[in-house]
């Protein structure tokens, strides 16, 4: 296996396995989710891990993309991706395990803020990067409304 397939695979496996084990230490969000009042608009529970592999995947792919660049720009860039993976990967803990929704929703406005800077900094390294975390965005926009909603509900 070549070293660009290798890193390819590092790249769009570490998204994952990240989401992953959020998945395993929050392995009764579905419950949780389930049992709170929700907004309009909630999803059903069962599209959650659909979506995430789907973004997830888009976020390895982009990033790999960025890791190939020769741009000066692509360690900053690296960074902020890295800094948006872990809080994401926080956000699961403190609003499943926690149940603490406030913070979460904080975390969650830091999470938005940290994406933008990183579509920002991909998109003065390879534009094509940049635009597949507008769905990752996107998303993260519409958890902002349903995490401000369960805390104004429950």
């Amino acid at each position: 296996m070549n070293a660009n397939r290798k890193k390819l695979i590092f790249f769009l496996v570490l998204p994952l396995a990240v989401g992953a084990l959020a998945g395993f230490l929050t392995k009764n969000s579905m419950m949780i989710y389930k049992n709170l009042n929700q907004p309009p608009l909630s999803p059903p529970g069962w599209i959650f891990p659909i979506v995430w592999t789907i973004l997830y995947l888009l976020m390895g792919l982009g990033s790999y993309i960025i890791a190939e660049s020769y741009s000066p720009k692509k360690k900053e860039a690296l960074l902020l991706y890295g800094i948006q993976l872990a809080l994401n990967f926080i956000w699961s803990i403190v609003f499943f395990n926690l149940q603490n929704y406030l913070l979460a929703f904080l975390i969650l406005l830091l999470l938005w803020y940290f994406i933008v800077r990183m579509i920002r900094a991909f998109w003065n390294v390879n534009q094509t990067a940049a635009l597949m975390q507008i769905p990752y965005l996107l998303w993260v926009t519409f958890a902002g409304y349903l995490n401000l909603a369960i805390v104004l509900l429950n």
